[in-house]
């Protein structure tokens, strides 16, 4: 039987492997390559070629687990385990030079997340978890913030690629600004989850996402103590993700009810 531990090398191998390809390969010229739900969701020749590598890499390893990847990796294993893949998690940030983007990668263990690795090239930093064994950025442990008060609490959020999602999305910030000690958007929600672990953020929030931009940061929160679900009454999936320490939690999950920030 394979351990979590053993799961979480494998991974942290393939994201250090990825990440040097992403930081020394890429090309001055790089462009888009296609775009998938509106003209500003891109997609760039390297996320693929990332994509390739660790799937590549980890099938060599243990050629029986599925895999479930943002650039179409999509394979039903026998081993009950599964990769959750995202090659470049802010490919905008990517594409445009800026530091706040990252290799993403989870293993799943008959449906449940037992190995997160999140690695930022950039800022030569690697986040990682692993089921029960508590959060690290590299040798350290991490934990999240105490609850602040909700008028002193920094918050993370992003933003979808539809217009109409994103005219929602505004309108929640706005109504939300007035609340809170400020909003960030960094772009990567990976990294924001990462944040909330390490006490970057107090907490983070949105709509939106798909499994491969959280599956790892939803796993390294928990294990550093935050809360992490969705709207009232239900996990954290497309409609809603919010992770932040108990007690803030609770009051922000109100106020997103309240404003309906599942709602497009």
């Amino acid at each position: 039987m394979t351990s979590s531990q053993a799961l979480l090398d494998l991974a942290l191998e393939a994201a250090h492997k990825a990440g040097v390809f992403l930081r020394e390969g890429r090309p001055a010229d790089l462009g888009v390559a296609a775009t998938k739900t509106s003209a500003v969701d891109v997609v760039t020749e390297m996320d693929i070629a990332s994509e390739k590598l660790i799937t590549g890499f980890l099938a060599e390893h243990r050629p029986d687990d599925g895999f479930l990847g943002e650039e179409g990796a999509s394979r039903e294993g026998t081993s009950g385990v599964e990769w959750v893949i995202d090659p470049i998690d802010g490919t905008v940030n990517y594409l445009y030079g800026r530091p706040a983007w990252c290799v993403s990668i989870a293993a799943r263990k008959d449906g449940e997340t037992v190995a997160g690795v999140v690695h930022v090239p950039m800022q030569d930093e690697t986040f990682h978890a692993v089921l029960g064994g508590g959060a690290h950025l590299g040798e350290r442990r991490l934990g999240v913030n105490p609850a602040p008060e909700l008028a002193l609490a920094l918050l993370g959020t992003g933003f979808g690629y539809l217009e109409e999602r994103r005219i929602k999305q505004a309108d929640v910030v706005r109504e939300l600004i007035p609340q809170v000690r400020d909003i960030r958007r960094g772009g990567s929600a990976a990294i924001d989850l990462c944040d909330v672990a390490a006490g970057r953020l107090d907490a983070y929030y949105e709509r939106g996402l798909n499994p491969w931009d959280f599956a790892a940061g939803d796993l390294i929160a928990r294990e550093a103590g935050a809360l992490v679900g969705g709207r009232l009454g239900a996990e954290a999936s497309g409609e809603l993700l919010l992770a932040a320490p108990p007690g803030l939690f609770e009051t922000l999950r109100e106020q997103l009810d309240r404003l309906g920030a599942w709602h497009d």
